[in-house]
C-alpha cells in the first residue's frame, strides 16, 4: 500500500518519462507535489524504491527506473488518492485504518495552520478515516494542513486532520475558524477578557485576539492521518 503522495510522485515520474524520456530533476518532482525542501521528495523515492516500484541507477545523474506500477495506476481513470501510514510498525497508540473500520470523508481543501487563508467551502476528494475516530454524532470533514503554526501540538504541514463540524468550543481545543466570513484558520481556541483568542502552537506565530462577533467556529479537531 502505498500513501497519497507516493502515488503522486510515481505519476508524475512515469508520465515525465513516458513524454520525455527521462526522469524529473528533484526540483521538478518538489514543485508537482508542492512540497518546500527536496528532502520530503528524497524520503519519497526511497520509499518507492524500498516497496520495489522504482531503482535508481549508480553513478548516473537523474537515473531512476520503474520497476512496476501499483495496479490503481495501470487504470486509466487513476487518481492518487490513498492516505495511510506506511512505517514499518504501527506506532504505540496509533490506529490502521484496515483495524476499525474505515469510513469516507470529504477533504475540503486546504486549512491555514499559520497566516489565514480563503474559507474553505468545495471537496477536493475524499479520504478514507478510521471510524473510532469520529467523535459524537455530528457530521465530519478532512482538511489538509498547509502551514507549520500547530507543529507544537504535532500538527505538521501536509497531514491531514479530522473535524467535527460544531459551532461551539472550550478552552484549550483546536478549531476551525473562520474569520471575519472571509478566512478559515486552524488554532487553539481560548476566551480572554471578553476577547477570542485564537492562539498558535509555535513561538514564531503570534495570538491573534479578535471580538467573538468576528470569529465563528466551524468545527473541533477530533484526529489528524499523517502519510510518510
Amino acid at each position: 500500500m502505498l500513501t497519497r503522495k507516493q502515488l503522486e510522485l510515481l505519476d508524475f515520474i512515469q508520465k515525465r518519462m513516458a513524454r520525455d524520456g527521462v526522469p524529473p530533476s528533484f526540483d521538478e518532482m518538489k514543485d508537482a507535489l508542492d512540497l518546500r525542501s527536496k528532502s520530503g521528495i528524497h524520503r519519497l523515492i526511497t520509499a518507492l524504491e524500498e516497496r520495489g516500484f522504482i531503482r535508481r541507477l549508480a553513478h548516473r545523474a537523474r537515473a531512476i527506473e520503474i520497476v512496476k506500477l501499483p495496479e490503481a495506476m495501470e487504470k486509466p481513470s487513476f487518481r492518487p488518492r490513498v492516505i495511510e501510514g506506511d512505517r514499518p510498525a504501527t506506532p504505540k497508540g496509533a490506529m490502521t485504518v484496515e483495524s476499525v473500520g474505515a469510513m469516507e470523508l470529504p477533504v475540503m481543501g486546504r486549512i491555514a495552520a499559520g497566516v489565514p487563508i480563503e474559507a474553505i467551502s468545495e471537496v477536493s476528494h475524499h479520504v478514507a478515516v478510521p471510524g473510532t475516530m469520529l467523535s459524537g454524532r455530528g457530521q465530519h470533514y478532512a482538511l489538509e494542513v498547509k502551514g507549520d503554526s500547530m507543529i507544537d501540538a504535532g500538527i505538521n504541514d501536509g497531514d491531514i486532520v479530522v473535524i467535527r463540524e460544531q459551532t461551539t468550543a472550550d478552552n484549550g481545543d483546536i478549531v476551525v475558524a473562520l474569520v471575519e466570513g472571509q478566512e478559515a484558520t486552524l488554532k487553539k481556541f481560548r476566551r480572554s477578557n471578553g476577547m477570542i483568542a485564537l492562539e498558535a502552537a509555535n513561538p514564531a506565530y503570534e495570538t491573534r485576539l479578535l471580538r467573538e462577533d468576528q470569529v465563528k467556529v466551524q468545527g473541533r479537531l477530533v484526529g489528524l492521518i499523517r502519510s510518510y
